[in-house]
């Protein structure tokens, strides 16, 4: 069960979360959501004239603004009187083509790049340069970018990878599905720590390997079993399932016996960990199609007939449906875990030194779940970074 992906789990909520291309235009990085064009506009400032600052506004007051950098800081950005405000329109990377703007143009929750110079403290900075790209522009950008991976976007566990052809074989549900890539496809990687579309960062064919999750958009074949891959999105994570044996709520972390592994694991469920509780209604129906007993794939998959896989393709097919399931399912917290609680967790691998798998995911109301898979085998495997899972 060494695998996973982001349908809910935090893109399955489709959380092509864009920072665009004001975040290429900044440093050149490529985790922004568009084209990842690792560039810097020739109009943007010598680095060793001035620095820059990114991230999005929280207040205004007059010529002073308050912005939460992607570093995670929080920033007082004074706008010097003669500052130079330009609006970037989403999709763009040129600054010498952004229209002329004014500071008044600039909203709260409006996505900024500061240049200019460090202030008196830490927590200050002047601007004078300030580009803005407008929230409601980044938002309509996420939308579409939504609607084309829910449209043209397929999702699985890694089979097999073809170095020298860029083939990727995928497994989903029951079936096989063939991921044409090139050198003009754009992959992506998840880091350790979060399955959201916008924190993954450039990646490499020889980056995926089997039992990834990955996710792919592009053109899809007339018989559905083969995409060429426009974008591939990655990541290596855990899936664990079990009784929870303890819930310490000091340090945050809960303990279990992993079904599949039969080895007592340590996971840590921070604050941006996402966890929901299945209905007993949904939990039973899920339980009945992964032990064969439900309709359709399901069905004829545990009787080992019309479909390939048996038992193991039906649990595969339910999985997927019960990832796509999650973004929708009520929200709990921590402090709603209990001992003795069945949960089915996606978690990222344990950082070098670390105790504990940092949880992405945690379902919980899964009693009936566990019960049809006694061993495991039934995993969460949710589409990557928001859009498509599945055909």
């Amino acid at each position: 069960m060494t695998t996973r992906t982001n349908t809910s789990l935090r893109g399955i909520t489709a959380r092509i979360g864009i920072f665009v291309s004001l975040c290429c235009v900044l440093i050149g990085l490529t985790n922004s959501n568009s084209a990842a064009l690792a560039q810097t506009p020739a109009a943007a400032p010598a680095a060793s004239a001035s620095s820059a600052q990114r991230g999005t506004v929280k207040s205004i007051s007059g010529t002073t603004l308050t912005m939460l950098t992607d570093a995670g800081q929080t920033l007082t950005v004074n706008v010097a009187a003669n500052a130079k405000v330009q609006q970037l329109p989403v999709g763009s990377t040129d600054l010498k083509t952004a229209p002329v703007a004014q500071l008044s143009d600039i909203a709260v929750g409006d996505r900024l790049l500061a240049i200019g110079k460090p202030g008196d403290t830490a927590a200050s900075f002047n601007a004078t340069r300030v580009v803005l790209m407008k929230s409601a522009d980044i938002a309509q950008m996420q939308a579409q970018q939504q609607a084309d991976w829910a449209a043209r976007g397929v999702g699985g566990i890694v089979s097999s990878v073809d170095a020298s052809s860029g083939a990727i074989t995928l497994t989903v549900g029951a079936k096989k599905l063939l991921v044409n890539t090139s050198a003009k496809t754009q992959f992506k990687r998840f880091s350790s720590t979060s399955v959201k579309y916008e924190d993954a960062k450039p990646g490499k064919l020889a980056d995926i390997q089997g039992k990834d999750q990955l996710q792919a958009r592009g053109d899809k074949s007339a018989d559905g079993d083969s995409i060429t891959a426009e974008e591939v999105v990655s990541g290596s994570f855990r899936n664990l399932s079990g009784l929870l044996l303890s819930v310490d709520a000091a340090s945050g972390n809960v303990t279990l016996k992993d079904l599949e592994t039969k080895k007592i694991v340590t996971v840590a469920v921070t604050s941006s960990a996402d966890v929901r509780n299945l209905p007993l209604a949904m939990a039973n129906r899920i339980a009945a199609r992964s032990s064969g007993g439900g309709q359709g794939g399901g069905q004829s998959g545990g009787r080992g007939g019309g479909m390939a896989g048996g038992a193991d393709g039906a649990r595969r097919s339910a999985g997927a449906d019960l990832a796509q399931m999650v973004a929708h399912l009520p929200t709990s917290t921590f402090a709603d875990l209990h001992t003795g609680d069945a949960v089915m967790i996606v978690a990222s691998e344990a950082t070098p030194g670390a105790s504990a798998l940092n949880a992405i995911t945690v379902l919980t109301g899964v009693d009936s779940i566990l019960t049809a898979n006694p061993n495991g085998g039934m995993s969460l495997s949710m589409s990557l970074g928001g859009g498509g899972g599945g055909e």
